[in-house]
């Protein structure tokens, strides 16, 4: 007899499994919160709604991350966060030698499965049933049933464009969810999340960043301020923290590029000057701002800025 597939192990990502080298949702508590609070509650799921680039996923990572270090309620103490993309769900498997439509596979699995929330990015798809990647699948109606009897828990993720052309529209659907507003990040916050991020960088990149607190504050509170709302290229990671975490991620990757262990001045020099998101005339003011308030380390690490460019 064929052995019947788990589609949680084969398409499914367990965030519960994942090691984080910092908290993924640095700044974000309240949104934790308000996820925990709704997933406590009978027969009800969660949908995190905000604009691309504001770190919706990082929320539920960082919920992943607070079951894994036991900083949840007992209630949810040994769950699992199971992340699935909509496009794993399109096709048949073959199961206990059977040919079945993998939505219902998941389903019936969910159904057997006790303390698992399944996460599923862009669930406007869901309920959107004309576009390319479901092919006409109704999904939401699939999910529906199990969402109504409490046997799946879930966390979406969708942005406000999409929530409001497409779940508003099913009313059905959207009543076994509790919509969770996620906001852009102010500055301080983003300058957290920054700080709070770094050490992820260093690890995934191999460079180090070993200014002082002090000096490292200063220059993400320039990455911040060079970013802000009215300075930007509107693109989908145009937001805080995103358009942040590019710089910093660049600045690191600069280093690597010239096989530097560290991160120095230089190389955040080329990443804001390198900047894509920042709209061209602002740039060159930044660009003559960062001169101005790091002329200190220019000049003790004797960094010709014209060679960086």
């Amino acid at each position: 007899m064929e052995e019947k597939i788990s589609m949680l192990e084969r398409y499914g990502e367990n965030l519960t499994d994942k090691t984080y080298i910092t908290d993924p949702a640095i700044a974000r508590e309240d949104e934790i919160k308000q996820c925990i609070l709704t997933l406590l509650t009978p027969e009800k799921s969660a949908l995190l709604v905000g604009k691309p680039g504001i770190g919706k996923t990082a929320i539920v990572e960082g919920l992943a991350y607070r079951i894994q270090n036991d900083l949840v309620p007992n209630a949810l103490k040994g769950w699992e966060i199971i992340k699935f993309n909509i496009t794993s769900l399109l096709g048949t498997s073959q199961s206990e030698g059977q040919i079945e439509n993998r939505v219902d596979l998941l389903v019936k699995e969910l159904a057997t499965k006790n303390k698992t929330i399944l996460f599923v990015d862009e669930t406007h798809v869901l309920v959107n049933k004309n576009t390319q990647d479901n092919s006409g699948i109704d999904f939401a109606n699939m999910f529906k049933a199990g969402l109504d009897r409490g046997t799946i828990k879930m966390i979406g993720a969708t942005t406000t464009e999409e929530y409001e052309a497409y779940i508003l529209r099913d009313r059905a659907f959207l009543r076994r969810f509790l919509k969770i507003d996620v906001l852009e990040t102010d500055k301080a916050n983003t300058v957290k999340i920054l700080m709070g991020t770094y050490p992820k960088l260093e690890k995934q990149i191999g460079v180090k960043f070993e200014y002082t607190d002090f000096i490292k504050e200063k220059i993400m509170a320039f990455i911040v301020e060079m970013t802000d709302e009215y300075k930007r290229i509107y693109e989908v990671a145009s937001r805080y923290p995103d358009i942040c975490l590019t710089i910093l991620a660049n600045a690191f990757t600069y280093a690597l590029y010239e096989n530097s262990e560290v991160v120095k001045i230089k190389h955040v020099y080329k990443a804001v000057y390198n900047a894509k998101n920042v709209y061209e005339d602002v740039k060159k003011k930044e660009i003559e701002r960062f001169k101005l308030e790091f002329a200190d380390l220019i000049k003790e690490e004797n960094v010709n800025l014209e060679e960086v460019e």
